[in-house]
């Protein structure tokens, strides 16, 4: 049992940056990989970066987003973050997390990102 709460999502111009907040109800340091996703208008959920569980920070990315964005997790305080720089309007979606494959049941709000100028 678990649930994510995203945050720190906004509207921002492109090339700049965004931080994003993944905090899950229970600890994360056992826990299957924590994912970043995505959801554009009309589209369907996209992966967008995954970190290992514990003490392994193995870090995935998609390729749309690999050398703007970075993953990394504070097990001490339940939390993955998502570091997003240089963005692009094609980056603006619903941010959600979950975990890897994600659990239906697990889906939060997400936070919405916006790029625009």
């Amino acid at each position: 049992q678990v649930h994510f709460v995203e945050s720190g999502g906004g509207l921002v111009q492109p090339g700049g940056s965004l931080r994003l907040s993944c905090t899950a109800s229970r600890s994360i340091y056992d826990a299957y990989a924590i994912t970043w996703y995505r959801q554009a208008p009309g589209t369907q959920r996209e992966f967008v970066a995954t970190i290992g569980s514990g003490s392994d920070d193995y870090t995935d990315y998609a390729d749309s987003v690999k050398d703007r964005f970075t993953i990394f997790k504070d097990n001490a305080k339940n939390t993955v973050y998502l570091q997003m720089n240089s963005l692009k309007s094609e980056d603006t979606a619903v941010y959600y997390c979950n975990l890897l494959p994600p659990m239906q049941d697990y889906w939060g709000q997400g936070t919405q990102v916006t790029v625009s100028s």
